[in-house]
């Protein structure tokens, strides 16, 4: 996958479909001493990916078309700058939210998604990535498709495409084995 540097330059925020995108669209639901639980599998180098970008200036939204204990932890842990978890109907209005509050145009958003509840926002936006699972209508729409799947590294490909393409790479790199040597002391 290839990003254009103008197109790169121009992405204020990441934002982010979670199930199909994030995760491999499988969820685990069951009783674990007598309460439901549910459980996702995330992929590692996608959370590397995330704090790649963050490290670069470029904040990460995550937009759940549902709610989800497992999708908060994750998020929580990755320190995403913001989460939201509404009904796939509401994903344009609460990005719009999103928008506004941080003021930025819908031509300053990269954003990610692999089905129909992520088609409306991915008609808006500058940067519209279909996951490489996409169905058919979101890979019509999306500029770019990852060669991975969703929950499959697909996350990690647009981080490093973005920085790659903005020629902010090879400092990622540098600070990410700076910082990980200062950590490991």
């Amino acid at each position: 996958m290839e990003i254009e540097a103008a197109t790169a330059a121009r992405v204020r925020i990441l934002a982010l479909d979670v199930d199909g995108v994030l995760t491999d669209n499988g969820i685990w639901i069951g009783p674990v001493a007598g309460e439901r639980v549910e459980l996702k599998r995330f992929d590692i180098q996608d959370g590397l990916g995330i704090r790649l970008l963050r490290t670069a200036g470029i904040p990460v939204l995550w937009l759940s078309g549902r709610q989800s204990d497992a999708t908060a932890m994750r998020a929580d842990e990755l320190q995403v700058d913001e989460l939201l978890q509404v009904p796939g109907p509401e994903k344009l209005g609460a990005i719009t939210g999103v928008l506004a509050r941080r003021g930025l145009g819908w031509e300053e958003v990269a954003y990610a998604g692999d089905d129909l509840a992520d088609l409306q926002v991915m008609r808006r936006v500058g940067l519209p990535i279909a996951v490489a699972n996409a169905v058919p209508d979101i890979r019509a729409v999306a500029a770019v498709v990852t060669e991975a799947r969703g929950g499959c590294g697909a996350v990690r490909e647009i981080a490093d495409a973005l920085l790659r393409a903005r020629g902010v790479w090879p400092e990622m790199l540098e600070r990410y084995f700076t910082e990980r040597a200062v950590r490991d002391d």
